[in-house]
C-alpha cells in the first residue's frame, strides 16, 4: 500500500511544518510505502520565477481598468519585477549571499505600497546587519506582489493564510462547497498542476491531507475534490489542527464529497487504524478509531479506543525525505527581531513533550485529550533523533 502525505498551501514558507514528517516516521516503522510533499513551498517556486510572473502579469492584465493604483504601479515594473524575481528567491533561499548589497541598494528592488512606511532600517539593522535587512526588503518585495495576486487574480491569496475567511467565518459548509465549484484560478491552476505531477508519479492507494490552521481548509479541500474526481482508486484522509477544533461535532454529508475520513486528536493511531481497515479488504475487519466516515449518506463517528495512543518515544523519528529543504525561505517579515522565529530560516522539529503539564491557559482547548495528557520523551530518545536528522 503506498501513501501520500501532503501538507496543502499556504502553511510555512520558511520551514517544513511538523505533520507529515512525524506520520512518516512512524508509518514507516510499521512497514509502509510512505511519501510526503509541501505544495505551499512547491506552489512558491511556480509562482516566483519569471515564467510564473510572466503569467501572473498577463492574468492580472486583463482586469488592470479596475485595479487599484497600487496594482497598476507593479504592474507598471513588471520588467523590473521579472528582472529580479528569481534572483531574490535565491537569495531567501541562501542560494547567492553576494546579492545583499545589490538587494539594500535604493535601485535594485521594485517598490510598491508595501516600502511606504519603512521603519528605521538603521536603528532596526544597524550597519552591520545588512543580511537581515536585505532578508526584510526582500520580504516586502514578495509581499508586494502577493497584494497584486490578492487584488487581480484571488481575493483569497496569501502565504500562510490562503482563504483563511472561509475557514474561519463558515457557520455552514455551504460557502465553501460554493467556492470549491467555482472556475480555478490560475494560482489554483498551478496547485493542481502540481499535484497530478506527484499523484501520477507516486500512484498512491491512500493520500493523507493535513489541515492544520483555516487557512489551509479550501486547499486541502480543493486537492481531495481533485483526487476524487480524477483518482477515485485512492482513499483520501485529512486531519490536523483544523478538524481537532472546528469539526468535533461534524454533521454536513457534503464534506465527504470531498474526503473518505476525518479523524481527530493525535494523528498516528487513527491514521494506522484506518490503513489496516483499507488493508483488510471487502471484509473490512479493522477497526476505527476517532474517525468521522459517511455511511448511507449520514455522517458517522467511529471510536474503538481500546489501543492507547503511542507515546513521544514511540512516534517514530520524524523524517523529512522528499521534501526540497533548499528551497524553503528565510523571510523578515518585521523588523522586530522577537518575530523572527516564525518566518526566518529553517529549522528542524522535534517533540520534546506531549501536551500540556499547565492546562490553565485560557485561549486552549485544554479539556481535548490530545493537550491535556502530558507525556516526556526520554532525553537517550531526542539524541538518537538528533543524530539520525543530522545524518
Amino acid at each position: 500500500m503506498k501513501i501520500l502525505l501532503i501538507t496543502p498551501p499556504f502553511t510555512q514558507p520558511n520551514t517544513p511544518y511538523p505533520a507529515t514528517i512525524y506520520l512518516k516516521g512512524f508509518l514507516k516503522q510499521h512497514g509502509f510505502d510512505v511519501f510526503q510533499l509541501d505544495l505551499g513551498i512547491e506552489m512558491m517556486g511556480s509562482v516566483f520565477t519569471a515564467k510564473g510572473l510572466q503569467q501572473l502579469f498577463d492574468e492580472a492584465g486583463k482586469n488592470s481598468a479596475k485595479l487599484s493604483q497600487n496594482s497598476a504601479q507593479i504592474i507598471g515594473n513588471k520588467q523590473h519585477y521579472l528582472r529580479t524575481v528569481e534572483l531574490v528567491m535565491r537569495f531567501l533561499q541562501h542560494r547567492d549571499s553576494t546579492l545583499v548589497h545589490r538587494i539594500c541598494s535604493d535601485s535594485f528592488l521594485p517598490k510598491a505600497s508595501r516600502f511606504d512606511q519603512l521603519p528605521d532600517l538603521e536603528w532596526s539593522f544597524g550597519a552591520m546587519g545588512v543580511n537581515d535587512k536585505a532578508r526584510y526588503l526582500s520580504t516586502l518585495y514578495i509581499e508586494d506582489i502577493g497584494d497584486l495576486i490578492k487584488e487581480a487574480i484571488t481575493p483569497h491569496f496569501g502565504f500562510s493564510r490562503y482563504a483563511e475567511s472561509l475557514g474561519m467565518s463558515a457557520h455552514s459548509f455551504a460557502s465553501i462547497h460554493t467556492a470549491l465549484h467555482q472556475p480555478e484560478n490560475c494560482i489554483e491552476d498551478w496547485l493542481l498542476e502540481l499535484l497530478s505531477g506527484h499523484i501520477e508519479r507516486y500512484r498512491p492507494d491512500v493520500v493523507g491531507i493535513t489541515l492544520p490552521f483555516p487557512g489551509n481548509l479550501y486547499a486541502g479541500l480543493k486537492c481531495g475534490q481533485f483526487i476524487k474526481r480524477f483518482h477515485p482508486h485512492a482513499a483520501v484522509i485529512m486531519g490536523g489542527g483544523y478538524v481537532n477544533t472546528e469539526l468535533r461535532w461534524l454533521s454536513e454529508p457534503a464534506v465527504f464529497d470531498y474526503v473518505d475520513y476525518l479523524t481527530l486528536d493525535d494523528g498516528e493511531l487513527p491514521l494506522l487504524n484506518i490503513l489496516n481497515y483499507l488493508g483488510s479488504g471487502s471484509s473490512r475487519t479493522g477497526t476505527l478509531m476517532r474517525t468521522f466516515m459517511r455511511t448511507d449518506g449520514e455522517v458517522r463517528f467511529f471510536n474503538d479506543d481500546r489501543e492507547r495512543d503511542p507515546a513521544p518515544a514511540e512516534t517514530g523519528c520524524p523524517d523529512y525525505s522528499d521534501l526540497p529543504l533548499d528551497k524553503y525561505l528565510s523571510l523578515i517579515e518585521i523588523a522586530n527581531p522577537m518575530h523572527r522565529l516564525w518566518s526566518d530560516g529553517r529549522w528542524n522539529k522535534l517533540t520534546i513533550a506531549h501536551g500540556c503539564y499547565w492546562h490553565r491557559c485560557s485561549f486552549c482547548d485544554t479539556s481535548l485529550e490530545y493537550i491535556r495528557r502530558f507525556e516526556r520523551a526520554p532525553a537517550a530518545v531526542l539524541v538518537d533523533h538528533i543524530e539520525r536528522i543530522s545524518d
